[in-house]
């Protein structure tokens, strides 16, 4: 009877442990981690100026105080509609210019010029000197189209996102993703990015403070993060199964009654 109630014992306990084991502790839950409530300053991170590449699509808005250049400047076909005031959509889609294979951009009137490896101020300040001779006081307006980012792994809604805005942080992008799942692993989310020709892979720790400093903080067009999920996902307290533990525990406590 006693080596029964030892048995029984060492089940229970083996059994408790195990369910412990697969609890996500609050630690692992919270981003932005630090030992005291002081408020805490941070520089603000670099951000660098993205550089085109080929199949870039850029949107390019011209204004000018010359009327006459109405009927120079108009084209046909799929091309944007330049006038006095604005470069206006052929039709009710919004056309974007390509970059094309070879880093080149081709363009009415002005022709073609290479943008590949240079910033958006600096294409701009291309058009304007290119259109300086043709229009009055031209001004230029360029947006890059195809600003997306991916969110993988442990998020609760996964996917491809576009965004407007020029600067976009890695919470974020974090944030459209609808949150990490509590079992994302938040000290090693993995940033793959494409830098000078070559594919980066950054781990980057969530947890901690410093990451608003990084220059990984901001992100990039085309920037893919996947977040890895905790080791103890595979038997996750929302994967476990409760109910036949429970059943075995009843059963054992029932046995351990009538034996006894």
């Amino acid at each position: 009877m006693i080596r029964l109630k030892i048995n029984f014992i060492t089940i229970l306990s083996f059994v408790l442990m195990f369910l412990l084991s697969g609890c996500v502790t609050q630690s692992e839950m919270e981003y932005l981690q630090k030992d005291d409530r002081t408020p805490k300053s941070f520089k603000e991170a670099d951000v660098t100026e993205y550089k085109l590449r080929a199949d870039d699509e850029l949107y390019i808005q011209v204004t000018s105080l010359d009327e006459a250049a109405d009927n120079i400047l108009q084209t046909s076909g799929n091309q944007l509609l330049i006038n006095s005031g604005s470069i206006q959509p052929y039709g009710v889609s919004l056309v974007s210019y390509t970059v094309n294979k070879k880093g080149f951009l081709s363009l009415p009137i002005i022709g073609v010029i290479y943008v590949k490896d240079r910033t958006l101020p600096e294409v701009r300040e291309i058009i304007i000197d290119s259109l300086a001779n043709i229009l009055n006081q031209p001004s230029v307006t360029i947006k890059l189209v195809n600003r997306y980012i991916s969110v993988l792994g442990e998020v609760r809604n996964p996917g491809h996102f576009p965004y407007a805005q020029d600067k976009l942080t890695i919470f974020n992008a974090i944030g459209a993703a609808g949150d990490m799942t509590k079992f994302a692993n938040r000290k090693e989310v993995l940033l793959t990015r494409n830098e000078n020709g070559a594919n980066l892979l950054i781990t980057v720790d969530l947890t901690n403070p410093d990451v608003l400093e990084s220059s990984y903080y901001y992100l990039r067009p085309n920037d893919v993060i996947y977040v890895k999920p905790l080791k103890k996902r595979v038997w996750g307290t929302s994967e476990f199964p409760f109910s036949l533990i429970l059943s075995t525990l009843t059963f054992t406590l029932l046995f351990y009654s009538v034996v006894n």
